[in-house]
């Protein structure tokens, strides 16, 4: 399959340290992502790859049993085409 490079932001519960390296670890285990970055405080994970949205949010609830709430999903260029990657503060 074809897939598009995509920024989403995830909310989920992230009550101990637990939670956070079960998260984690699910994220670290996916091979479409590219990078990722969690947010504790505000219950917050955000995703960046080649990926189908709604099937990496299934993914991810499926393997920390925990719900997923999607909050954005933005289309944006690899790291390495133009200036949008990850990171990017215009």
């Amino acid at each position: 399959m074809d897939y598009r490079f995509y920024c989403m932001t995830l909310r989920m519960n992230i009550d101990c340290n637990g939670c956070y390296q079960r998260i984690r670890r699910a994220l670290l285990q996916m091979q479409e992502l590219d990078s990722h970055e969690i947010d504790k405080k505000h219950g917050r994970v955000s995703v960046w790859g080649a990926f189908s949205p709604q099937d990496v949010a299934i993914k991810i609830r499926k393997r920390t049993n925990r719900r997923v709430e999607i909050l954005e999903v933005r289309e944006a260029s690899p790291a390495g085409e133009g200036e949008a990657g990850p990171g990017y503060m215009p």
